[in-house]
């Protein structure tokens, strides 16, 4: 079972803020207060469903007289038509919480589908696919949670829970050996330090340095088998920089451990879902 983040009342409530300001005017204005109306959520292409408790969230604080029957769970695969999950309660509180609801599924399973994708191009290899820090701002726990959906795994969430020494931090410190050095010297054990290598001349100061993790930035897979050989199964190794769907098979095929995407929610497209609406007799 994929933990769910605790922290989605107060997303939920600033996206329906957003939207709503001082009210639905539209709705407000057309729709007859006692209307009861039943609300379809379809999916309108193939994908992986994610974001179903987001859904339930905000019908909660639009209208907690709100019921919804879920046809789906989390991570299961959809086709075109398929119905994710029936909303009933008045017609003012669904279409009110309509498009939070939509943006939130749609972003989330498109996340989890494009992960998905990912993930079954190096099946049958050692390489995990994982994601980056490159989210939504505000957005990030539930992104991430997205592509744990999807069958991936997740990087650090934030730059306090790991130590990651980049080409700006090792031009800043002094090289790669001092970074390292100072980052033993004040770091508590239990935290990992991973360098970032963009030469085979970089990964060997860094496995001499003490480094745990290499990141091997942009190298062709021929180029990472080498650093992997170098590596000699001491340390985790992972590939990073512009990994497409293209060229992901031939990077696990290198023998990496890792493979972080950036495009797992920079750029993954969402998830065409609608939302039908029937007023009830």
């Amino acid at each position: 079972m994929t933990y769910f983040p605790s922290d989605i009342t107060e997303v939920v409530r600033r996206a329906l803020a957003e939207d709503i300001g001082t009210g639905d005017l539209t709705t407000l204005l057309t729709v007859p207060e006692e209307t009861q109306a039943q609300a379809s959520m379809r999916a309108k292409a193939e994908g992986i469903v994610a974001g179903l408790p987001v859904v339930a969230e905000v019908y909660r604080q639009v209208d907690p007289t709100v019921s919804i029957e879920f046809a789906l769970e989390e991570g299961d695969r959809v086709g075109y038509g398929d119905i994710l999950c029936r909303i009933t309660g008045l017609a003012r509180s669904l279409l009110t919480g309509e498009r939070v609801a939509l943006n939130f599924v749609q972003r989330l399973s498109g996340i989890a589908t494009k992960t998905a994708r990912f993930v079954e191009l190096v099946a049958g290899t050692r390489a995990r696919i994982v994601d980056t820090r490159k989210t939504t701002p505000g957005l990030r726990a539930l992104e991430k949670y997205a592509v744990r959906v999807g069958g991936g795994y997740n990087h650090r969430f934030g730059l306090y829970d790991a130590v990651l020494i980049k080409d700006n931090h090792i031009q800043a410190s002094g090289g790669i050996t001092a970074a390292v050095q100072n980052a033993l010297s004040q770091a508590p054990h239990t935290t990992t330090i991973t360098v970032e290598c963009e030469s085979l001349e970089q990964v060997n100061e860094a496995l001499a340095a003490g480094a745990d993790i290499l990141l091997l930035d942009n190298m062709p897979p021929e180029r990472l088998a080498e650093a992997v050989a170098l590596a000699g199964g001491q340390v985790t190794t992972e590939a990073s920089g512009g990994i497409t769907e293209e060229t992901v098979t031939a990077i696990a095929q290198s023998g990496v451990d890792i493979i972080s995407v950036g495009a797992l929610t920079h750029s993954a497209p969402a998830l065409d879902i609608s939302l039908d609406l029937e007023v009830l007799a």
